[in-house]
């Protein structure tokens, strides 16, 4: 692995699924030197209450195990997310099992025993389709894209510079691209602690509009803001 592999590694964290507590121990232990941190879970359930708790940049899950299985386990997961890098392992080569990784949107499909190195260039590509979709694109205009990494909008390639208040209120409106994001939703995500009068949030979408070549933002009086 090259120094910038580890480095992105370092800052991400892995959800593990596995019920043989020697395997699982082993492979968390070793990947725990690479990662930020190693969720373990012992069963399907478990791992997705971790997943809805924490919120993982990278899911790894055996097939068999009690209560949820693998795939019940990421299909659930998929109900909500579409996005997040899975890599399913078993000691299995049965073609359904195999299918039903490809219909789930599997990143990788891995037989048991586990070897690092074959891991890890999974994790390389991992990290590529975590970099791709922090790249948004905007539905309403696709001249524009955001970095969530980097905390950078641009349009058509060009970097528009926003303040913090600006950035954070812009990917509110993104993560929230098909509704209104409302008063109070701006209130606990923009402003926080600060009071948010209405001299303010106009001051701040007034400012926003200004630096935006395309007017894109849609006020609904009494209500709230969303994308046009």
């Amino acid at each position: 692995m090259t120094k910038e592999i580890i480095e992105k590694l370092q800052s991400l964290t892995l959800l593990y699924a596995e019920d043989e507590e020697g395997i699982r121990k082993n492979i968390a232990d070793s990947l725990g030197y690479y990662v930020k941190e190693v969720l373990e879970a012992s069963n399907g359930q478990e791992a997705y209450e971790l997943y809805v708790q924490k919120k993982p940049d990278i899911i790894m899950t055996d097939i068999h195990m009690p209560i949820l299985n693998g795939i019940e386990f990421v299909r659930k997961v998929r109900e909500t997310d579409k996005t997040t890098p899975i890599i399913m392992i078993t000691a299995h080569t049965d073609k359904e099992y195999l299918f039903q990784a490809i219909e789930l949107k599997m990143e990788k499909y891995i037989v048991k025993p586990i070897e690092l190195e074959v891991l890890f260039e999974v994790f390389k590509k991992c990290l590529d389709t975590i970099a791709f979709n922090n790249n948004i694109l905007l539905g309403v205009d696709i001249d524009y894209s955001y970095d969530y990494d980097k905390k950078e909008l641009k349009y058509k390639k060009e970097i528009i510079l926003l303040n913090k208040k600006e950035l954070s209120f812009f990917e509110l409106l993104i993560q929230n691209q098909n509704r209104i994001v409302t008063y109070e939703e701006l209130q606990n995500k923009v402003w926080i602690d600060d009071i948010m009068t209405d001299s303010a949030l106009r001051s701040l979408v007034r400012n926003l509009r200004k630096k935006l070549p395309t007017d894109i933002i849609f006020n609904l009086s009494g209500i709230g803001y969303r994308f046009v």
